[in-house]
């Protein structure tokens, strides 16, 4: 996760019940419902233990942001997976975490003469000819990178929640509307998904304000650390503040959870990405709501031993 820039707020505000949208193009052009919201963080605070929420996948473990990832995460017992969308040439949503294919799949050797390798500049049919597992393991050769029809099809399938992050929506001007095209064609925008599994989040402000202005209903996060006298300001239209472990502190997350966010429940703090027993347990003192992790396995034992 890395601090980005802001994707342009679209004027046309719809009815929290539905979201009708025009289908999307291949140029895109810029452009917990109020009285219900979702359960995200208030499920973890029944159990005493923040939220365990897997990072691009159980990516620990397998190749971040494939299926394999959300697959392995299943398999590991944890309901909730994290992932990352971004936009091909011809329009695709597709899960990446960086804006170029050149760290997680072979594009180097399958395209050589198309550096820098932006996910921008290949389209839908190149990317999925790229294999995605083999630069973390061997075994994982073939993975494909998902599109987000795919990857929403298979969370559903394993009964997993999603915290959906748009990744630079200032490089994909209408993004937000389109993502929740892809959520509400896949049944993720019904109010079971959006009232329990379901968390929006961008390090875009006005990415995150987007979501909100055309679906009040669905859970948002703004993805930094704004200073506490700002923090009022992001919980007019934001339900968490999802932060680096490194950034945060007692007094900070207290001062999260004294202030309220846009659907009158006490603003949350997801933090990320914690990845050892100590830096777990130092966060969970700190009484966060949702520990985002590489390894959820590790930080599951670290809470247990308390």
């Amino acid at each position: 996760m890395y601090a980005r820039a802001a994707a342009a707020t679209t004027a046309a505000l719809l009815g929290a019940g539905a979201l009708v949208l025009p289908s999307a193009t291949a140029s895109a052009a810029p452009a917990p419902k109020a009285s219900a919201p979702s359960a995200a963080a208030s499920i973890a605070s029944k159990h005493g233990r923040p939220l365990v929420v897997a990072h691009r996948g159980a990516s620990g473990y397998a190749p971040e942001n494939t299926l394999a990832a959300i697959d392995k995460a299943a398999d590991m017992g944890f309901r909730w997976v994290e992932n990352d969308v971004q936009r091909t040439k011809d329009g695709e949503l597709v899960i990446m975490h960086d804006d170029t294919l050149k760290r997680t799949t072979d594009v180097e050797e399958v395209f050589p003469d198309r550096a820098p390798w932006k996910v921008a500049d290949f389209t839908a049919a190149e990317i999925a000819k790229l294999d995605a597992g083999s630069w973390f393991d061997p075994k994982y050769a073939g993975q494909r990178v998902p599109t987000l029809k795919q990857y929403m099809n298979r969370v559903e399938r394993n009964h997993q929640s999603l915290v959906f992050e748009f990744k630079k929506p200032e490089l994909y001007p209408g993004i937000e509307k389109q993502g929740l095209q892809v959520l509400r064609r896949t049944g993720w925008l019904d109010k079971h998904h959006v009232k329990r599994k379901l968390v929006i989040q961008s390090f875009s402000a006005d990415s995150v304000k987007t979501v909100h202005a055309l679906r009040p209903d669905i859970k948002t996060g703004f993805l930094g650390t704004p200073k506490a006298a700002e923090l009022p300001a992001y919980a007019e239209f934001s339900d968490q503040i999802n932060s680096s472990h490194t950034t945060i502190s007692d007094d900070y997350v207290s001062a999260i959870h004294a202030l309220k966010g846009p659907h009158g429940k006490p603003l949350e703090i997801f933090t990320w990405t914690v990845n050892d027993a100590p830096a777990t347990k130092r966060v969970a003192g700190f009484g966060v709501d949702g520990i985002i992790t590489n390894v959820p396995d590790v930080v599951r034992s670290a809470l247990r031993e308390g």
